[in-house]
């Protein structure tokens, strides 16, 4: 699983000319599934995700949560994450989870995210989403759990 984390002041999903999910200030998130990972993965990975201090505190220290901050989180499902482009020049899905469990694994990580207690606002999963966002910083973190557990 990845995900690609941005500190957002804020941040909109638009699909056939609808917004369907919007937030201000928090996390727009970018996540992604690859074979293998399952609902402990994804356990691990909302956690570790909710536990993260990537805001700046009156000191300018990244100090703070998303909890500390009265963060939203707007996640995006993007199987792109895992493209390859080691042979040719147009990339490879291979490695991205099948579409009917990535969906599955996606809902369930939402759920974990909003069970903790925060606002969760998506796109749709497999739709053309345009996405409108102000990192703030600009400050990007990337999270992947092959690398962390």
């Amino acid at each position: 699983m990845r995900i690609i984390v941005q500190n957002v002041t804020r941040a909109s999903c638009e699909v056939n000319q609808k917004i369907v999910g919007s937030i201000s200030r928090g996390f727009c998130l970018f996540v992604g599934f690859t074979n293998g990972d399952n609902k402990e993965v994804v356990s691990k990975m909302a956690n570790k995700l909710l536990s993260l201090r990537l805001f700046d505190d009156e000191n300018g220290k990244t100090n703070l949560s998303l909890k500390d901050v009265n963060g939203e989180i707007l996640s995006i499902s993007q199987f792109t994450l895992y493209a390859s482009v080691k042979d040719g020049r147009r990339p490879s899905f291979v490695n991205a989870l099948n579409p009917k469990e990535a969906s599955k694994l996606y809902d369930y990580f939402n759920q974990c995210l909003k069970d903790a207690g925060y606002k969760v606002e998506t796109g749709i999963f497999g739709a053309m989403m345009k996405i409108d966002l102000v990192n703030d910083g600009p400050f990007t973190t990337i999270l992947d759990s092959k690398e962390l557990f």
